[in-house]
């Protein structure tokens, strides 16, 4: 399957929210990575059908996706930003309800929701209610009700939003489980949620595409561009103030500093191996909200 993008547009009261967005989707895992605000949720808006762009076409396969219709939705699995479920009713009560939504057969979506509850390890739960349970527990569920229907396409946005780090990292090795044969458009500020898991990366900045590669080509462009530099008490305030650090550590009388930068920022600055934050801190200035 391709997914192409071609020179979506939206403006809200005047603003640009995407502004000629380009890109080709395949199979695999594709990190839509930006600060908030970017126009993340925007396009996969758009994608779903829940908006519809001012310019330019979502194509499936060539087609355009609002002429397939039912047929096009029927192959997608979602889990919003901000999902809202049912609190009180019980996991497996929400699981076929959901169902009955997709039209999925009553029998093959009782043996569906069991298997997904199983993968992702929540068959325990399936008696307790949706509002008993914790904020990473009800993300499982998430992902559950967006396979139910066996998606071709799964759409996730921020879905680690809000996670500690141990959920976030089962959660990415969900993602990584299902995206097997389908293809996965993760939405995030969270560099780390697709640094290891995704195939593509999509930069979208103030809703214009920056750029689109794998994240180790993205990262190889910033060889050269990512710097150790010493700095002590008496010197680390001005560092601080004209040059892009993304992390400082403190050794007894010594601070060493991350910097991000195209020139040599110290006399005595040497060259680190970069990493897809640094890429992150690269593309998007240090004031933006992410």
């Amino acid at each position: 399957m391709k997914v192409t993008f071609k020179d979506i547009s939206k403006q809200y009261k005047g603003k640009y929210a995407l502004k000629d967005f380009s890109a080709e989707l395949g199979n695999g895992i594709c990190g839509l990575l930006g600060t908030n605000g970017a126009g993340k949720t925007t396009l996969i808006n758009i994608f779903v059908g829940i908006l519809r762009s001012d310019k330019g076409q979502v194509l499936i396969d060539g087609v355009d996706a609002r002429r397939l219709g039912v047929d096009f939705l029927s192959r997608i699995g979602y889990l919003p930003q901000f999902p809202q479920f049912y609190k009180n009713f019980k996991v497996m009560e929400f699981l076929r309800y959901v169902c009955v939504l997709k039209g999925i057969p009553k029998e093959q979506g009782e043996k569906r929701a069991k298997e997904l509850l199983e993968i992702v390890n929540l068959s325990d739960a399936a008696d307790q209610k949706i509002g008993a349970l914790s904020g990473g527990m009800r993300q499982r569920v998430g992902i559950v009700q967006a396979m139910l229907n066996n998606p071709d396409i799964l759409i996730l946005d921020e879905p680690t939003a809000g996670l500690d780090p141990q959920e976030r990292i089962r959660f990415r090795n969900l993602i990584a489980k299902f995206s097997e044969n389908r293809m996965v458009l993760l939405a995030t500020h969270i560099v780390s949620d697709i640094e290891f898991i995704a195939n593509q990366v999509i930069l979208l900045k103030d809703g214009q595409l920056l750029r689109q590669d794998t994240p180790q080509a993205l990262v190889g462009g910033m060889e050269g561009k990512v710097w150790k530099v010493t700095a002590t008490d008496e010197t680390v305030d001005e560092k601080l103030k004209c040059l892009k650090i993304s992390n400082m550590m403190r050794d007894q009388n010594e601070i060493h500093l991350r910097v991000i930068g195209d020139e040599k920022p110290d006399v005595h600055a040497v060259n680190v191996q970069p990493n897809l934050e640094d890429v992150f801190l690269y593309y998007f200035e240090e004031g933006e909200q992410w």
